[in-house]
Order: structure tokens, then C-alpha cells, then sequence
């Protein structure tokens, strides 16, 4: 097992679960910071929907999100592209730091993951972001090495190929 860095921060979700889960994890962390802008994406009037919901209520607003992910807003919501907007201090501020731990959610975590594995934006949206997973981001020169621990936590995938795309293994 790795050993945790004495200096290690951990910056959260200010939403409920991320939230819970970052102060069981107080114990490892020099400081913890409750952030807003790392709260999920703002799905505005599809919050709380599933995917089967939102296609069944709103089918020309599912298409159009099925289109074109990364440029879709939801109805009085957000893009991704609006979070990479929202991101932006937070990942050149994660460029200055050594040892941070985020605790936040799938749409987030793909912003993050895509700007520091080289992604563009097309393949943003379809990431694949585990549920109960650390993702560890270790720089390399031009990139950087993604390692995944994943947790043995029961969970719904939530996970959506872009069509015509093999779900991953």
C-alpha cells in the first residue's frame, strides 16, 4: 500500500455525499476545503430525473443532449462546457498544488481527468468515471498516468456510451 503524503488536502463538493464522504476521510488530510464549484453539474428543470425520465418527459432535449453532450445545456441548467468555464481557477490552482484529494462527482471529475490526460472535448462527456473510485493522477511530462482503486461499494452505473460506442469493460 502507498503511504498518504503528510501534506495532502482535500478539497470537496460542498453537495451532501461528497461532502460526508470527505470528512470521513479528515484523519488523512493537513486541511479541508468544502468547495461550490465542485458541485455537480446543475441538470436545472431534469435534477433528479433518471435518463429513462428525462427521455420519456422531455425526448427533444434527450436527443439533443445525445447530439451533442459536451455543448447541450439543460433547461435552466448547465453545459460541460459551462463547467470547464466554472473549473478553470480550480484546475490551475490543482497545477499548483502537490497532494490533492477531490471528492466530487462524475461530470466534475471528467473535466478534471480530461484537461489532465489530454482529452478534448468530445470525449469529455464520455469519460468513464467510476462510482466509489479514486482516480489517481500521477504528471508525466505532456500528461499524466491515470491509476484507478476502485471500492467494493454496490452502486448503479450511471454511465452513458456516445452512440454507436462499446460500453468499456
Amino acid at each position: 500500500a502507498e503511504k498518504i503524503p503528510g501534506d495532502l488536502r482535500i478539497w470537496s463538493s460542498q453537495k451532501i455525499r461528497a461532502a460526508q464522504t470527505a470528512q470521513q476521510l479528515s484523519d488523512l488530510a493537513a486541511h479541508i476545503e468544502f468547495l461550490k464549484v465542485l458541485d455537480e453539474i446543475d441538470a436545472g428543470i431534469c435534477e433528479g430525473l433518471t435518463y429513462t425520465d428525462f427521455e420519456e418527459r422531455y425526448p427533444k432535449q434527450f436527443a439533443d443532449r445525445d447530439r451533442d453532450k459536451y455543448h447541450y445545456r439543460y433547461p435552466s441548467g448547465e453545459s460541460y462546457e459551462d463547467l470547464v468555464g466554472r473549473l478553470e481557477p480550480v484546475i490551475m490552482e490543482l497545477e499548483r498544488q502537490s497532494n490533492v484529494l477531490v471528492v466530487s462527482h462524475q461530470a466534475i471529475l471528467r473535466c478534471i481527468l480530461a484537461y489532465f490526460d489530454n482529452k478534448n472535448y468530445s470525449e469529455l462527456p464520455y469519460l468513464n468515471v467510476p462510482l466509489h473510485t479514486v482516480i489517481k493522477l500521477t504528471p508525466k511530462a505532456y500528461s499524466c498516468q491515470v491509476e484507478m482503486f476502485k471500492f467494493k461499494i454496490d452502486a448503479v452505473n450511471t454511465y452513458r456510451t456516445k452512440k454507436g460506442q462499446q460500453e468499456p469493460l
